[in-house]
């Protein structure tokens, strides 16, 4: 149905992060209008566990409409045909309605609660940045908004799961979160999870770690003893790094034992990664617990994107990280010919 799903969704820490509001439960309604999308659908999931799984929303007439029963509020992302992404902050017995240009999704508009409004009003900001200034304008809507869901779905986008995370930063930000809400767990979890994300560092030794993989065997960093050694993330929703698995599964046939590889698969049900594991004949072994973000791997080694990757030589230095497809092909074939 889905080929794909950005990284940073692919996102995400968001159910992690959460803040609780106590609603009692009813009917989140989410309806609108894109101009010059006649017939079409694109797909909505839940990242905070809203909802389970991945559903459909069916546009006809440029018009579409979508009801969802929450017990509490919810974080949802829309996945657009194109594979851009727009959360949605859903409340039990509220409605939102989005308006826009199929053609202009950046632009889209956002009505009905404050949280989705203030969004708006931020993204609308951000479209006249250039890319070196949005940070800076993200950081100051988080410490304006330090209790709201959109400024949790930034912390992560911009500074958790982006292509160049920044701990740090994030960590400095949830401390300000903190002193909004002194007594939320999950945030003073994740204050204490941002200052153990040092592990998988360019030029550190790779972590230890053991886990068990979809077959019921144990992994670990001890099996990474190869010439050249690839830990990677993946998961059946992304397209990206579904490819990486294919190219990875060329160059392991093509080197043979001299290539090591293992995989985290971040898929909800372990059940779906095994088939697609042997469906695709994968040679490694591959982690997938069906945790998602929570894998406590991925804060092991340091992973936070998908695909993410690491590139570790045969004394356990980690050489290179989260490179594109394209970059990960070509280091592997420049070290191994």
């Amino acid at each position: 149905m889905m080929k794909a799903v950005r990284s940073y969704l692919s996102i995400c820490l968001l159910g992690f992060l959460l803040l609780s509001c106590g609603n009692s439960g009813g009917t989140f309604r989410l309806e609108g209008r894109l101009r010059n999308m006649n017939q079409g659908e694109f797909w909505v999931y839940s990242p905070d566990g809203g909802m389970n799984g991945i559903d459909t929303i069916t546009v006809r007439s440029g018009r579409f409409s979508y009801e969802l029963q929450l017990d509490d509020d919810a974080t949802l992302v829309i996945i657009f045909p194109n594979y851009s992404e727009q959360p949605v902050f859903a409340s039990p017995g509220k409605s939102v309605n989005i308006k826009g240009d199929a053609t202009h999704l950046k632009e889209v508009i956002i009505q009905g609660t404050d949280e989705n409004e203030d969004m708006t009003s931020l993204r609308m900001e951000l479209n006249d940045l250039m890319p070196p200034d949005i940070p800076d304008a993200v950081s100051e809507f988080i410490i304006a908004h330090p209790a709201s869901r959109a400024s949790i779905y930034l912390l992560n986008r911009y500074f958790i799961l982006s292509p160049e995370p920044n701990f740090q930063k994030a960590l400095s930000l949830v401390k300000r979160m903190l002193k909004e809400a002194p007594d939320n767990e999950p945030l003073k979890a994740l204050a204490q999870k941002l200052t153990k994300w040092q592990g998988g560092q360019k030029g550190s030794r790779l972590p230890k770690f053991t886990a068990t993989d979809i077959k019921g065997a144990k992994v670990s960093e001890a099996a990474l003893k190869h010439e050249l050694n690839v830990l990677f993330t993946w998961a059946s929703w992304n397209y990206q790094s579904t490819n990486a698995q294919y190219l990875l599964r060329k160059l392991k046939k093509k080197y043979g034992e001299r290539l090591g590889v293992v995989s985290i698969c971040l898929d909800a049900k372990t059940d779906n990664c095994r088939q697609i594991a042997k469906r695709d004949s994968i040679p490694w072994q591959t982690v997938c617990d069906g945790k998602m973000w929570e894998t406590p791997l991925l804060t092991t080694l340091g992973l936070n994107n998908i695909p993410g990757n690491l590139l570790v030589n045969n004394k356990g230095v980690v050489i290179a990280r989260d490179l594109t497809n394209k970059q990960l092909e070509e280091r592997i074939n420049n070290i191994l010919k």
